[in-house]
């Protein structure tokens, strides 16, 4: 429901005054009439979403003005000539302003500049309370987003004054510590008069036997700790154990060494006979005497260096008598 508003003339007037002031936009116009019958040159001037007209540009009170909050402007075409037209349609350029009233006419305007016709066009369309509103809102939105980010940056920054202050006060404790030290050591240094080349000789003799009375006791420890050892259970497994493995190695080398006697001086000679005009024994026969004991040989030949690569890693305890 639509509501009249009153003004007051003595606010018309203020802010008329302040529209010729600080007004967005300013200069004359040609303004159609009422009843479409003539047009009339004014200045206009525009405040935020107020256009006022005067009579002219000295003229101190407004003739009248326009709510343009959520006005259409666009720019029109150029009407048809009436034959008593005195003025060239080509050096007049017109644009509207439609309200959003239903009972109130479209404001027409027209102006000589093509140019300035658009700039009246494009600031009339900005005039809006709801634009600047909007405008104001996101300006708060970011003032209070940077008044945090600034709040956020100023406790960081006592925090770290205090830091820096507490860091200080370490600093000077740690500097009146190492003073103090310092001071001590000189102190003790001076105190010591006595220097090693100046002791008495007796005291020398007195530490070599300290000396060889420690050694003589830590041989005597030793060996009595190698005796428990020795004759210990865990002494006499690791000594079955060594003893199996080496066995066990020198039986392997022996029997690869027997294999390879049997294959080089037994097997390979008779299948070169067996490969002969005259052969004294066929393959079959010595296939069958002679059954894998190539591949066993070379089985227990690789078998063999790997248990002496073991064998060459193996830990050995070596003790006394």
């Amino acid at each position: 429901m639509q509501k009249g508003i009153r003004l007051n003339d003595g606010h018309v007037a203020s802010l008329g005054l302040l529209a010729r002031k600080d007004g967005t936009r300013k200069g004359y116009l040609s303004k159609r009439s009422s009843d479409n019958t003539k047009w009339q040159t004014k200045w206009f001037a525009l405040l935020q979403n107020l256009l006022f007209y005067f009579e002219s540009d000295s003229s101190s009170r407004p003739s009248g003005l326009y709510l343009l909050e959520g006005c259409v402007c666009d720019r029109a075409p150029s009407p048809k000539p009436a034959l008593s037209a005195k003025e060239p349609l080509e050096k007049q350029h017109y644009f509207t302003v439609n309200f959003s009233h239903e009972n109130q006419k479209a404001l027409e305007l027209r102006t000589e500049d093509a140019k300035d016709c658009d700039e009246w066009v494009a600031a009339i369309a900005h005039a809006s309370y709801r634009t600047l509103a909007t405008e104001h809102e996101a300006l708060m939105q970011k003032y209070l987003h940077l008044l945090q980010i600034v709040e956020t940056e100023k406790t960081v920054a006592t925090q770290l004054r205090r830091q820096i202050e507490d860091g200080e006060v370490e600093i000077e404790r740690l500097k009146a510590e190492i003073a103090t030290l310092l001071r001590d050591n000189e102190r003790i240094q001076s105190t010591q008069t006595v220097t090693p080349n100046d002791e008495d000789s007796d005291i020398k003799k007195i530490k070599k036997v300290q000396s060889f009375l420690r050694g003589w006791l830590c041989r005597r420890k030793w060996k009595t700790i190698i005796q428990d050892y020795i004759r210990s259970p865990h002494a006499d497994s690791m000594r079955k154990r060594n003893q199996v493995v080496f066995s066990m190695l020198e039986a392997e080398a022996e029997y690869v060494q027997q294999l390879h006697i049997l294959v080089n001086n037994f097997l390979r000679p008779l299948r070169m006979a067996a490969s002969s005009k005259k052969p004294p024994i066929t393959h079959d026969d010595v296939s069958s005497i002679f059954l894998n004991s190539e591949t066993i040989m070379f089985l227990h030949q690789i078998f063999y260096q790997g248990l002496k690569a073991r064998i060459s890693s193996w830990p050995t305890l070596v003790l006394g008598e």
